[in-house]
């Protein structure tokens, strides 16, 4: 992968926004009733067999985000999470993160969260949910599930302080048309589950037969970038090998490219080090 010069980040008027966020909500539910796709909505027994399963920590020290954002954050994940836990995707079915969700409204509980607007950090009601769309596009890609839908946000915000995944390994949302979708073009049955702890939010995909694959997900070509209009991108690519039962390397295979628009100065550590 070569990086490209992204052109400076315009911003658009408020009454844009409002008008092109009705446009896209709307055509998104006409999506959802003509669509071809059989989408996945019941739930099952348990399924005996773990494919993938990974947790992520509900409170993290961010710079200039108060702390009241992240317990609103998993107020809201004990709200969605429920209406995704134990849903059962058979072969050919769809999962669709927002129409299993809906709208995350105030009448429904929902708070107002940590939400990232125009490379900012903002409130708004159901914020945060993107943690819980994060880990479940983790999950995947350790999986021969097919994602569908999935998009990132056009800003990296947060420095790298102690990330343990490659950058863009996860998949935001924003109510209803970034959905994550993700199809079963397999011949086993899978199911995720879903936990919220004191401490952690966890997940897996379960299978109603033996893992035939396992995948060691990583990142190529990482670059970040001075741009001509004064700012600084980021790009990479995501990969995963693919292993039989026996360890033994079947596949590299390509999952995503990923670019954004930096909202910190890169290398500063290291250049205040050196001084």
């Amino acid at each position: 992968m070569r990086a490209e010069p992204h052109a400076k980040p315009i911003k658009r008027s408020d009454l844009r926004l409002y008008f092109g966020k009705k446009y896209f909500t709307l055509k998104r539910h006409v999506q959802w009733i003509f669509s071809k796709h059989t989408f996945a909505k019941k739930r099952g027994d348990t399924l005996p067999h773990q494919y993938a399963a990974h947790q992520t920590p509900l409170y993290r020290q961010l710079k200039d985000v108060d702390m009241y954002l992240q317990q609103n954050k998993v107020a809201n994940l004990r709200i969605a999470v429920p209406r995704l836990h134990y849903i059962t995707l058979h072969p050919g079915q769809v999962f669709s993160y927002w129409r299993l969700i809906g709208k995350p409204t105030k009448r429904k509980g929902y708070q107002k969260g940590m939400v990232l607007k125009s490379g900012t950090v903002t409130a708004a009601t159901g914020g945060g949910l993107c943690q819980l769309s994060n880990l479940i596009y983790w999950l995947t890609i350790h999986t021969p599930l097919t994602v569908i839908e999935r998009h990132r946000h056009g800003y990296d915000v947060f420095p790298d302080s102690n990330r343990t995944q490659p950058f863009g390994s996860g998949a935001t949302c924003f109510y209803n048309y970034g959905d994550l979708m993700i199809q079963n073009n397999t011949d086993s049955i899978f199911q995720l589950t879903l936990e919220i702890t004191d401490e952690h939010l966890k997940g897996a995909w379960l299978c109603d037969r033996p893992a035939a694959f396992t995948y060691e997900v990583y990142e190529k070509e990482h670059v970040m970038q001075s741009q001509f209009w004064g700012g600084y991108t980021r790009h990479n690519l995501i990969y995963r090998k693919k292993y039989d039962t026996q360890g033994n390397f079947l596949d590299d295979e390509y999952v995503v490219e990923n670019h954004a628009m930096m909202m910190y100065a890169p290398f500063l550590m290291a250049k205040e080090g050196t001084q």
